[in-house]
């Protein structure tokens, strides 16, 4: 469900996001840190997240999203299938992904205030009742 230009563009729009090669592959990368890679042949991705929330985005659907089938797969790296995955699911792994190797001052650029309970909503905030 999402094409290759599309994937670039989300990934690219991290801050200080670049996109460089790393070996057959595209890898995006915050300060040297790679959080995804990309192979265009097979319309796949590959994530790096913690195995806690590799565990959570797997179990939504593992047809679409799973873990690499080696040793990389139990440090966290995770496939995603471009044709199956709804956009709002890839964003979201992304985001997660970027975040598990991200600066915590560029992480906050991202999600202001990781431990509140409503995401999107700052500690200044106050729900209203």
């Amino acid at each position: 469900m999402i094409n290759i230009d599309s994937f670039r563009h989300i990934a690219l729009d991290f801050p200080e996001a670049v996109e460089l090669p790393h070996f057959d592959k595209a890898s995006f990368r915050v300060r040297k840190r790679i959080f995804a890679t990309l192979v265009e042949e097979d319309r796949r991705v590959s994530l790096k997240l913690s195995p806690v929330d590799q565990n959570v985005f797997c179990s939504q659907n593992n047809a679409i999203i799973y873990p690499v089938p080696n040793k990389w797969g139990l440090q966290g790296w995770t496939f995603i299938e471009l044709d199956k995955v709804p956009e709002d699911l890839l964003r979201d792994a992304l985001t997660t992904a970027y975040c598990t190797v991200a600066p915590k001052r560029l992480v906050r650029a991202v999600r202001p205030d990781p431990d509140s309970p409503n995401p999107g909503m700052d500690s200044s905030m106050k729900p209203i009742l």
